[in-house]
């Protein structure tokens, strides 16, 4: 039996990631900050699946809550085997309309948390010869668009880094890039989501299908859906300068309302 740990595994993308390798038969480390929440969830998926869950506390937004899940990565006796860092948030409102100390938690959930738990999977299993970290990231990566656009930009771009400087070593690194998901995400930053054209909207657990099967591949970048690769070959093309100017636009008809 392998184990996988997920960071915020209770909701969204992560807890889709937790149901398909608890199906799988993968032994889970569940993190996240609502302890009563993980607990449930490693209940139900234990119950169900007859894997074992086990329930790590942790803020990310928090050097102490870092320290904790990358202690729990480095443990060579219970080894993690695939690390899906999925932990994060959106901030509502334009730049400089944020309090900068939100624009600094973000920072540190999606980047630092990234590199330091990235770099202690990484360690432990190219000692072992084998293992895999998904780091979700978002399209937005790939568009002008904030703060939150340019965390998933660095998630892409370190991700690719690593997986090149890993190559050979038995550890893979994918940074998956979704579009619009239901989950509780834009409700937790308290985004109107009413204005997003239904076929902008992608099934949870379909896209850790595709996310999955992209990692088995060897791909280092997962858009796992038709309809947004087609848009991100459109962005490749488009003059950045037009580009900017859309995502502004559609940012405001699309994004927080």
């Amino acid at each position: 039996m392998t184990t996988a740990l997920i960071t915020g595994s209770t909701a969204g993308i992560g807890a889709a990631f937790a149901r398909r390798l608890a199906a799988d038969g993968h032994d889970l480390v569940l993190v996240a900050r609502d302890t009563e929440r993980l607990t449930e969830q490693a209940t139900e998926l234990h119950d169900k699946h007859g894997i074992e869950a086990e329930v790590l506390t942790a803020d990310l937004a928090t050097d102490e809550g870092v320290e904790a899940v990358a202690a729990r990565l480095g443990d060579r006796r219970n080894p993690v085997d695939l690390l899906v860092n999925n932990a994060g948030f959106g901030n509502k409102g334009r730049f400089l309309d944020v309090p900068m100390a939100d624009e600094l938690r973000m920072l540190k959930v999606h980047v630092e948390a990234v590199l330091r738990l990235t770099a202690a999977a990484t360690e432990a299993m190219r000692e072992r010869g084998r293992g895999g970290v998904v780091n979700v990231a978002s399209v937005a990566a790939f568009v002008p668009r904030g703060t939150y656009g340019a965390s998933k930009a660095w998630v892409v771009q370190f991700t690719q880094g690593v997986a090149r400087d890993l190559a050979g070593s038995g550890v893979r690194l994918m940074a998956l890039c979704p579009g619009f998901v239901r989950t509780e995400f834009h409700e937790r930053a308290g985004m109107g989501t009413d204005n997003i054209p239904n076929w902008m909207w992608l099934d949870a657990d379909k896209l850790v299908a595709a996310a999955l099967a992209d990692l088995a591949r060897g791909r280092t970048v997962s858009i796992p859906d038709p309809r947004y690769k087609a848009l991100m070959g459109v962005v490749k093309l488009a003059p950045r300068g037009l580009l900017g100017g859309v995502a502004s636009r559609t940012g405001r008809k699309y994004g927080p309302q």
